[in-house]
């Protein structure tokens, strides 16, 4: 069935029932378990909410962002490691649904295994779906927890 698994996670309560699942799903199928993390880039623009900074501080926090994603990769690497399965580290940087999409391809991915997206009413509509777009323009299957 499928082989090559991509899990996304951003850490949060609710990601962490994909990643339970995608767990469970890759032992029981003896499949491959690529997990993927975005780091954020700092907005280089006002209208993307950016504060002006000196390119040291954009730096500082790029960097403690990556480390955050670091450690959720590091959380997953030990539930998975807790179940006999070793997992690929995959991350990304930036845009959150492109990156899952290009990682999947680029990683021979059969499945893509997320959460659904917390957010409701106008927040959803103005701040979107990762999931949604995933959803949308993958060509790879997709599961989708809530």
């Amino acid at each position: 069935m499928y082989q090559r698994i991509l899990v996304s996670t951003d850490g949060s309560e609710l990601s962490q029932k994909a990643v339970d699942a995608g767990i469970a799903l890759a032992t029981s199928l003896k499949a491959q378990l690529f997990v993927f993390t975005a780091t954020p880039q700092y907005p280089s623009m006002y209208m993307e909410g950016a504060v002006v900074l000196t390119p040291a501080e954009t730096a500082r926090i790029e960097k403690e962002w990556q480390a955050q994603s670091e450690m959720v990769l590091d959380g997953v690497q030990k539930t998975a490691a807790e179940h006999d399965l070793s997992i690929i580290r995959v991350l990304g940087h930036g845009a959150v649904a492109e990156g899952v999409i290009l990682a999947a391809k680029k990683h021979g991915c059969d499945l893509i295994v997320m959460a659904s997206h917390g957010r409701k009413g106008i927040g959803r509509l103005l701040l979107g779906s990762e999931t949604l777009d995933v959803l949308t323009h993958s060509h790879i299957p997709v599961l989708v927890l809530r």
